[in-house]
């Protein structure tokens, strides 16, 4: 079964856009392909920090100024 895909178009800058040309041609990929890794990497990197975050809600609070007292006094 194909894969579906959307189109969209995407303006990068130039200088990038030159770094990703270089990179396509020496592994291989297309741009697309880059792209869409990328910003997988990007998203799943999202999803473990509200994870961690999620984790973590509940617990102890420290305010700043406890957290610097607490800093300052070692």
């Amino acid at each position: 079964m194909a894969t579906m895909t959307k189109r969209t178009t995407i303006y990068f800058d130039p200088k990038l856009h030159k770094v990703l040309k270089a990179k396509s041609v020496e592994s291989e990929k297309s741009i697309s392909e880059l792209v869409d890794l990328a910003l997988r990497h990007e998203l799943l990197e999202d999803l473990e920090d509200i994870k961690a975050y999620e984790e973590r809600k509940d617990g102890d609070f420290i305010s700043y100024k406890d957290m610097l007292e607490k800093f300052n006094n070692g």
